[in-house]
């Protein structure tokens, strides 16, 4: 399990056991993302934008209940060492073959599995099938926005090996519930991805770098600020330890603007990769399932037909 018995205390002590990026920073998320898509997609979206937002969390709500689920959300870069960024194969079967699976799914396969949702999502809008297409863009949504955060790409996750404890909440749920109201969503429209396993690396890359002055910056702080580090909140019927609003502030105006443009870069991708999964698909009419729920039977149908048709077109190429 990635996080100690220690780190799930202090965790949930410091940072009212929050969730990577909190409820809230996954749900603005893919809220915002809607807005990002073109005429012929947004009208579907909007209609389940509820869905959209709240399914969000859904891959959080199993981790600890599917021993499949966790590796999904990370990706340990620095275990591969100084050189990780350029020594891992890009493409999951090659990754396995150097490193085999066991190993990749012990220290996380975020990046990979961005793409594996990709395919799901492109099937599900083959084959018309609404309640997938909500599923999967919600769920893929999650996992592009774990891939925005610094803290998901370090074995240090949550400041365990550096005793920084709790830092991940503070990063990733702390400063965004006190600080999105003042950050610009505005993105602009979602564009086409050529290549997505390219743009998840993209995204852990970016990440990956911005995790020293993450650390740093934060340590540096809590020298200066020493026990006013922390204050007590009330919410609801319980009072718990938090970080100080003071210190909070300090971070946040350190970073400057790191996690607002973590946000955005998780919001205009999420957008792109449901509109590339559409396209990609050859761009169904999506306006008509707004009002519209196909039978079991027909949607069963349609996934016969699909993979009777890949399996023709594997067999085609390798025949040629």
């Amino acid at each position: 399990m990635r996080l100690s018995l220690t780190g799930i205390v202090l965790c949930a002590f410091l940072c009212a056991a929050q969730p990577p990026w909190g409820f809230f920073g996954h749900q603005k998320i893919n809220h915002v993302a809607v807005f990002t898509l073109p005429p012929d997609m947004i009208g579907f979206y909007k209609k389940n934008i509820t869905y959209i937002t709240e399914a969000s969390v859904n891959p959080d709500k199993r981790r600890f209940s599917s021993p499949d689920e966790a590796p999904r959300h990370y990706l340990d870069v620095d275990h591969y060492g100084k050189d990780a960024l350029t020594i891992l194969p890009r493409y999951w079967d090659e990754a396995v073959a150097k490193f085999t699976e066991d190993t990749l799914k012990a220290y996380g396969i975020v990046p990979w599995h961005i793409n594996r949702m990709y395919y799901r999502l492109k099937d599900a809008f083959l084959v018309g099938d609404p309640e997938a297409i909500l599923r999967v863009s919600a769920e893929l949504g999650h996992y592009v926005g774990d891939a925005h955060v610094p803290l998901h790409t370090t074995e240090n996750y949550n400041g365990q090996l550096t005793g920084q404890h709790g830092i991940h909440g503070l990063w990733e749920s702390r400063l965004p519930e006190l600080y999105a109201g003042n950050y610009d969503f505005f993105t602009g429209r979602c564009h086409y991805i050529k290549n997505v396993q390219f743009a998840a690396w993209k995204a852990i890359e970016d990440s990956h770098f911005a995790v020293d002055s993450v650390l740093r910056d934060e340590k540096a702080l809590s020298e200066k600020f020493g026990e006013k580090k922390y204050s007590f909140e009330t919410k609801g019927r319980q009072t718990m330890k938090v970080y100080s609003a003071d210190f909070s502030k300090a971070y946040h105006q350190t970073l400057s603007g790191m996690v607002e443009r973590r946000m955005r870069a998780a919001i205009i991708m999420t957008g792109s990769l449901w509109y590339t999964a559409w396209v990609d698909a050859g761009q169904p009419d999506i306006k008509r399932l707004i009002e519209y729920t196909p039978s079991e039977e027909e949607i069963q149908k349609r996934r016969l037909e699909l993979e009777a048709w890949k399996d023709r077109k594997v067999a085609s190429r390798d025949h040629n």
